[in-house]
């Protein structure tokens, strides 16, 4: 019987990211469930429990992801929170991820081996 693949939760609303998103995680061995609001994210966190959260930090609201990260927090998660932004470098230089509640920023687009090798070292897999 083999063990069951690591779940993430990508959230995100461009359809094409989610997408991509999808063939790069399954291609590294993870399964992917995935929302395109921060409202559908929360429901599919209470019901899939992830093992590693994956948003976008501007969807249907500028402020959507950062919200989105606040109410996982309210619900007591536990998993590592990634946030993945395209509104420059600047972001990940002057946002304090650690009392956002992250464990880290990732800069759109995002680099394959990169964002595999982190979930990698944080999942222990």
């Amino acid at each position: 019987m083999s063990e069951a693949k690591p779940l993430i939760l990508y959230v995100d609303d461009d359809p094409d990211y989610l997408e991509v998103m999808r063939v790069l995680l399954e291609s590294g061995g993870y399964e992917m469930a995935q929302a395109s609001t921060a409202e559908e994210g929360v429901a599919v966190y209470q019901s899939r429990r992830p093992d590693l959260v994956l948003v976008d930090l501007m969807m249907e609201e500028v402020d959507s992801g950062t919200a989105f990260v606040k109410e996982l927090r309210l619900l007591g998660n536990q998993a590592p929170i990634y946030m993945l932004s395209s509104v420059g470098e600047s972001m990940s230089l002057s946002a304090d991820h650690m009392a956002l509640g992250l464990a880290g920023i990732f800069q759109k687009p995002i680099d394959r081996a990169t964002l595999l090798g982190v979930i990698k070292a944080r999942l222990g897999r």
